[in-house]
């Protein structure tokens, strides 16, 4: 008796070993399908361009990195604000970053440049969460460095997202869809010349360009004035840091106090017609040039700017959040000027 209660038992583990392995072969074979797409989605083919460029730039050659969210890199052309000041620029933006992953991207930027500027766009909007997977992501997929990739993942990331981010299934699953989406989207274009979003994108070109910027003059479209507009019902009437954020953003001023950078913050317009629908954002401006002043940093937040100064129009924009290349010429002349008259001492 006990011998077949052995081999019974036997057969059991070995078909609980074989449905294991079977289990993982899949997870393995969706999550390396899921990553190949993740690896063609254009933001992050851009995000892999601007990095293998920065990492081809000669040792200690720039003056002045952007970092920050999409608004960074759609809103700071390193090549436009070099010719206005002198500075030597890289922009370094990357999707959706958060200011944690700020602090452990100018740690590695520190490994290879030495600039005298650091320009830090503040989103708020990426403030208030205490950690998005997807922007860190983002980082990862272009990042030179597994021992600040760990070091990233030790410090930052919830036990919950460290268990779904060793299975990239699960990691790079909406990007997968999204990839997918989009290739259905390019055949239906191929096939009849229109496509499911020509009511919602106007026509324009974007491309990569040099020196981390990417090029954009599509203009916004008509329906983001209003049913597709992301800020549509924004109040910002009790908006707070996240205290994550805020622990980073104190992180980001001692790194740069330490390596003798001068941090700068600017906050990137939105579209005029998204300011409309926001709701109470004098309240978030004053708790980030709060932040700013307790911390002697200069700070120009170009939503109050473009309110007072009328900078832009619609077409400077090339969605609700973001400028085009015409809206960047402007900001970028504007920022010139006021980085000489209020940053730079020489």
């Amino acid at each position: 008796m006990r011998e077949n209660s052995f081999i019974s038992n036997f057969k059991i583990i070995i078909k609980l070993l074989i449905f294991v392995l079977v289990i993982g072969a899949v997870f393995f074979a969706v999550g390396t399908k899921y990553k190949q797409a993740a690896e063609k989605n254009e933001v992050n083919a851009y995000t892999k361009s601007r990095f293998d460029d920065f990492y081809a730039l000669e040792k200690n050659s720039l003056d002045i990195v952007y970092v920050g969210s999409s608004h960074s890199y759609c809103t700071f052309d390193p090549e436009r604000i070099e010719s206005l000041t002198g500075l030597k620029g890289f922009q370094m933006g990357t999707p959706l970053q958060h200011a944690d992953t700020t602090y452990f991207e100018l740690k590695e930027i520190y490994n290879y440049q030495s600039p005298k500027y650091v320009v830090m766009e503040l989103y708020w909007d990426v403030l208030d969460d205490d950690f998005e997977p997807k922007q860190a992501d983002s980082f990862f997929e272009v990042l030179n460095n597994d021992a600040l990739k760990e070091e990233y993942i030790k410090e930052v990331f919830p036990l919950g997202a460290k268990a779904k981010y060793a299975l990239p299934a699960v990691r790079f699953q909406q990007e997968y869809f999204a990839f997918k989406d989009k290739e259905a989207e390019d055949e239906i274009k191929e096939k009849t010349g229109v496509t499911k979003t020509v009511i919602q994108k106007s026509n324009g070109t974007e491309y990569y360009r040099s020196s981390g910027y990417t090029y954009c003059d599509t203009v916004i479209a008509e329906s983001e004035y209003d049913r597709t507009n992301q800020f549509k019902n924004f109040d910002d009437k009790n908006w707070e840091f996240s205290k994550v954020q805020l622990k980073y953003l104190e992180k980001i001023v001692e790194l740069c106090d330490e390596k003798g950078s001068e941090l700068v913050f600017v906050t990137a317009p939105v579209a005029n017609v998204s300011m409309e629908y926001i709701k109470n954002y004098d309240k978030v401006h004053e708790k980030l040039s709060s932040f700013a002043q307790k911390h002697n940093i200069p700070y120009i937040d170009y939503n109050i700017v473009n309110q007072q100064e009328k900078l832009l129009e619609h077409e400077n924009f090339r969605d609700d959040a973001h400028l085009n290349d015409s809206g960047v010429g402007i900001v970028d002349t504007h920022f010139s000027h006021w980085l000489k008259d209020n940053v730079m001492h020489e």
